[in-house]
């Protein structure tokens, strides 16, 4: 009988399989934060062939996302070099292949312990969408979403069994309670109402339903301004076609006479430059008309900040904001967005107490927390990995399309 390896000490050395910072991903920045909670780490970067890095110290391995090669043979690496688990985060679009698909073949030559973070969790996936998911859960000792939500959808559209699933929320700075008009003469807002959305701008966030909704919002409050934060998604800027939806958006507000009330800040900003323009926020606007969102770190982020958000009902939202936490109107709907924006800024009380309980609920999302619970499931996945007489067996999933 093969003699199972002593793991029965916490883990003390964990590999994340990701894009990761200076990179300017949302995923990129989220493993960062993560990595930093768990103690010892070393990372695994995946990026386009043509953006190589620099990476910190602590990027010992590359996997170049489109070399199909370069999957196996880091896995192979990972498991000679001593790690303790892999954590894999998942999202199709940073792996190579259709959907991602290149993941299975970096897990198929893994012999290590691994967890997977789910950042999509798919309403309506095609059938290779769905195989690539479930060999990818089936191949894992823990797969991690981040609400609720994303595990209905596993469990419903997938078939996967919940004891298979840990729900651990997105993780944010752990930021105070701040006034806003304590921080708006920082950004040049002094004596404005700052109503704001952030995040990589791309199609589909709806940012057009708030531009249209303008008008109607500084007719009523004469201060307002919509500040539009962050830079263009790596994913859509090529050439200058990845800049025409921010000029489309450019357009609109000055069709509608509201270049003064709309501020584009096209930079991606670091976690100290956010957080103050969070802070500055009275109003923190989600108008995205994608209602299967099962994952937001922007939401996250303006809770995390205490802000009184309003928001489309997507299936994250709709959790999140529940019990008086956040406003939720239909997706597309610029009226529906003034009247909920407008009532907020003109009642200080309403939008305090909204975003004091945003703040409350966020508690248990702040970064040591989060870490906290994911070192507790890393630890349970070497340990369940080492029970088994032959711990480097791995049992995928056979999946008929």
């Amino acid at each position: 009988m093969a003699v199972s390896p002593d793991r029965s000490h916490l883990i003390s050395r964990t590999a994340f399989v990701s894009t990761y910072a200076p990179r300017r991903c949302g995923i990129a920045t989220f493993t960062y934060d993560l990595a930093t909670t768990v103690g010892e780490r070393e990372i695994v970067a995946l990026h386009p062939s043509t953006e190589p890095g620099p990476y910190p110290a602590e990027v010992r391995h590359r996997i170049r996302r489109d070399i199909q090669s370069d999957y196996a043979y880091v896995a192979h690496a990972l498991n000679d070099c001593g790690v303790d688990v892999v954590s894999v985060q998942f999202e199709p679009g940073i792996w190579g292949g259709d959907d991602g698909s290149y993941v299975l073949d970096f897990i198929r030559a893994l012999r290590v312990p691994m967890v997977v973070t789910l950042h999509s969790v798919f309403a309506h996936p095609t059938p290779a969408q769905r195989a690539i998911l479930i060999e990818l859960v089936n191949a894992a000792e823990a797969s991690v979403v981040m609400s609720q939500a994303a595990a209905d959808l596993l469990i419903g559209v997938y078939g996967v069994a919940a004891g298979q699933i840990d729900i651990v929320p997105y993780g944010v700075s752990d930021l105070p309670l701040i006034a806003p008009d304590t921080v708006k003469p920082r950004l040049g807002l002094q004596g404005k109402a700052v109503i704001l959305s952030f995040g990589l701008l791309a199609p589909g966030k709806g940012l057009e339903s708030v531009i249209e909704a303008m008008p109607a919002i500084v007719a009523a409050v004469p201060t307002a301004r919509y500040v539009i934060l962050g830079s263009t998604s790596p994913a859509t800027a090529v050439g200058s076609a990845g800049e025409a939806y921010r000029a489309a958006l450019e357009a609109q507000a000055a069709a509608l006479g509201m270049t003064e009330q709309v501020k584009f800040v096209d930079r991606f900003v670091g976690r100290v430059e956010l957080c103050t323009w969070l802070e500055a926020a009275d109003v923190f606007v989600a108008p995205s008309p994608d209602l299967d969102r099962t994952v937001s770190g922007t939401l996250a982020y303006a809770m995390g900040a205490g802000k009184a958000i309003v928001s489309t009902p997507s299936a994250l939202a709709s959790e999140l904001l529940a019990d008086g936490r956040g406003r939720l109107v239909p997706a597309s709907a610029s009226g529906a967005l003034a009247t909920a924006i407008t009532d907020l800024l003109l009642d200080p009380e309403l939008r305090a107490s909204m975003g004091r309980l945003a703040y409350e609920h966020s508690r248990g999302m702040v970064w040591w927390e989060v870490g906290r619970k994911y070192r507790h499931v890393f630890d349970r996945a070497a340990r369940a990995a080492a029970e088994r007489p032959y711990p480097h067996d791995r049992k995928l999933a056979v999946v008929v399309a």
